[in-house]
């Protein structure tokens, strides 16, 4: 379940179920890194940069669920660490997170126990297709394809 928890971190981080927050006001005038932010500013928070961010980052756009295993095992995405924040954060963060997680990480481990899987017409070794479609909420621009085969 560990290695199950890293790579659902991974996915949200690489794939944010919505990229942009929706509108925040500074309440007050403030200068992130070398912008003014005036008072009663709107503001969207780019989730999608932040999490590809290579200052924050090692090898932002590649896959890689072991990060989350050593180095950045304190990282979660609840809101309170700011380089990982698919659900926003703070008081407007998503109030159905632990509910949404827990039914992730329970259908997940489900699935991938009670069946294998693979891709059709017997192609090996071959990569999926993870080409996104933008709108209010990120989705797949293709449908996913896959066979799956009970476990006996």
């Amino acid at each position: 379940m560990k290695y199950l928890k890293a790579v659902i971190k991974e996915t949200l981080r690489l794939h944010p179920p919505v990229p942009l927050s929706g509108f925040r006001e500074s309440s007050e005038d403030i200068k992130i890194d070398r912008y003014d932010i005036n008072a009663h500013t709107q503001v969207i928070v780019n989730a999608w940069a932040i999490q590809r961010d290579p200052k924050i980052w090692r090898d932002p756009e590649n896959f890689n669920p072991e990060r989350f295993l050593n180095d950045l095992s304190y990282i979660d995405f609840k809101g309170q660490h700011f380089q990982l924040i698919p659900f926003g954060s703070g008081r407007r963060g998503c109030p159905g997170i632990s509910l949404g997680i827990i039914t992730i990480e329970f259908a997940l481990a489900k699935l991938i126990y009670e069946f294998n899987w693979t891709l059709p017409n017997g192609r090996e070794g071959g990569t999926l297709d993870v080409e996104e479609s933008w709108g209010v909420s990120v989705r797949r621009q293709n449908p996913l394809i896959v066979i799956a085969t009970p476990n006996v």
